[in-house]
């Protein structure tokens, strides 16, 4: 499999809609909260592609992933419950979704690992992300590729189990 990461463009958004929408059915499915109150949309879609923090992974011709990576853009984070590994800059990932037909094959993981690249390319060595109590995939993934358990923050009214994952230098 080739895959390539990189920046998503306006035309890709009802692709990456379709994508999203099977995930956020997924996490119903699952029992899970997260994703089912009106977020992510389209427009957070097109806001993350016009601030240039929209990011496709493609297999060939095919979109395959998305998520939206930003630096050192995560209000949130500030108020933790617990503590960050690092007070330095940071790369956050959010919206991380794998089309239907491609689940199973590592594909989160492999999108992990070019967001790390990512940071490093920019000269950052630090990683954050969240997700629900509930979403024991996500959480799975973030255990299996390094990352660590730093506590709770807080996102439209509910906690999130946050993570981050310093990188090598």
């Amino acid at each position: 499999m080739h895959l390539q990461f990189r920046k998503a463009t306006l035309q890709e958004i009802p692709q990456i809609w379709e994508i999203l929408q099977k995930a956020i059915q997924r996490r119903k499915e699952d029992g899970s909260n997260q994703w089912q109150d009106g977020y992510p949309n389209p427009e957070v879609i097109k806001v993350d592609i016009e601030k240039e923090a929209g990011f496709a992974l493609t297999e060939g011709e095919n979109l395959v992933g998305y998520c939206a990576v930003l630096i050192n853009d995560e209000p949130a984070y500030a108020g933790i419950e617990g503590n960050w590994l690092t007070n330095e800059d940071f790369v956050v990932v959010h919206r991380i979704a794998i089309a239907q037909d491609y689940l199973g094959k590592g594909l989160a993981k492999e999108m992990m690992k070019f967001v790390e690249e990512f940071a490093i390319k920019n000269n950052i060595y630090s990683v954050k992300a969240d997700t629900n109590f509930d979403n024991l995939a996500m959480m799975k993934i973030f255990e299996k590729v390094g990352y660590v358990y730093c506590g709770e923050v807080f996102f439209r009214g509910s906690a999130r189990r946050a993570y981050e994952k310093v990188l090598e230098k």
